[in-house]
């Protein structure tokens, strides 16, 4: 169970869902031309469903005149050719589609891909069913972001996937893990094993739990690596990229291979964003209005008091679905409610931590 504070707090759930998109599924021709924007993939990337949470990015390596980014050698551009459903061809699959991420080697350049969410989050259980497989010479991740003017400014906590290194290999990070100079700070990263059988490119759920003092991370609900040196402290992004430039990190992909992240679905459990705490009413609570619009929970007007709820994503029989632990009366307390909307489930988890 993801325990987000120590005192009465309020957390929001959502369960984003790529299982069952067969309207949408297919595969893309890769883009060849370095200099082609791309539209998106499908009508699903263009939907209220997907607009409301992530954003497709489009940005390059590309530096100042003719150079690089870091210690990249080669042109790294981000595409939204390189996300979009796919069917689901595995035997006895249990999913009929999932969402592709592509970094692909062409001449000539890297093509890439990389959503990025439009809220902020401040601490978060986020968990995603997910494979990788292909080309060595990638970088897979999904992460926590919040920029800074300096590298010792950036607050990031980070799952990667090196397709580079062995299958039973994640690399879980609270970023930076260098310096200025280029020092490895060895206190900010871990090279974490996968339980015993597991291979990245098996479907398996990855999980970050970032609170206010450590970031853990698990695999398959075992935990693997925990940190508690530079835990992020700030609301930031969650990311989800795929990528390679050559680098020292992502290492260098042989020209047209290609690796791929996909993922079934993505579940988050997380403290009100930067954007509801600006709404937030003078005395602190939720205003009614937010609360009928993002899945919120206010406060009932009556004497009688409301329901005190304790719910859990863990002891859920099937992803995206809570389950009641304990549930009493108590005044002043909060009202559950749940409600479906489009491909995306909102619900909301109420917790005492005392």
């Amino acid at each position: 169970m993801f325990w987000p504070s120590r005192f009465f707090h309020i957390c929001l759930y959502v369960f984003y869902d790529y299982r069952n998109l067969g309207d949408y599924a297919g595969v893309p021709s890769p883009v060849q031309n370095a200099s082609r924007k791309a539209g998106v993939t499908s009508d699903y990337f263009n939907s209220d469903t997907w607009d409301d949470s992530w954003s497709i990015q489009d940005w390059s390596n590309r530096g100042k005149g003719v150079s690089l980014s870091g210690d990249a050698t080669v042109l790294m551009i981000n595409s939204p050719n390189n996300i979009y459903i796919e069917k689901n061809d595995d035997k006895d699959a249990a999913s009929d589609t999932f969402l592709t991420m592509r970094t692909m080697r062409l001449p000539g350049f890297q093509s890439a891909a990389e959503f990025d969410s439009v809220s902020t989050y401040h601490y978060v259980s986020i968990r995603m069913l997910a494979r990788v497989t292909g080309s060595v010479g990638a970088c897979m991740a999904i992460f926590t972001y919040l920029g800074g003017e300096e590298l010792a400014d950036v607050q990031e906590a980070d799952i990667e996937i090196m397709t580079r290194d062995p299958k039973n290999r994640v690399q879980y990070t609270n970023q930076p893990s260098f310096t200025e100079d280029g020092d490895d700070i060895p206190k900010a990263t871990r090279n974490g094993t996968l339980p015993k059988g597991v291979e990245w490119d098996d479907w398996v759920v990855h999980r970050l739990d970032w609170t206010p003092k450590r970031s853990t991370w698990y695999a398959n609900g075992q935990e693997v690596a925990s940190i508690e040196y530079q835990t992020p402290k700030d609301p930031a992004q969650i990311i989800l990229n795929a990528w390679s430039d050559g680098g020292s990190w992502s290492g260098n992909m042989s020209l047209n291979g290609a690796a791929y992240m996909q993922i079934q679905w993505i579940d988050m459990v997380y403290n009100v964003t930067k954007d509801s705490e600006e709404k937030r009413s003078f005395d602190g609570r939720r205003l009614e209005s937010d609360a009928e619009q993002y899945g919120g929970l206010v406060r009932r007007d009556d004497s009688k008091g409301a329901c005190k709820v304790v719910c859990s994503i863990d002891e859920a029989d099937e992803a995206g679905e809570t389950k009641i632990l304990s549930k009493s009366t108590a005044s002043h307390m909060l009202d559950m409610r749940y409600w479906t909307r489009k491909m995306v489930v909102f619900g909301i988890m109420v917790w005492v931590y005392i």
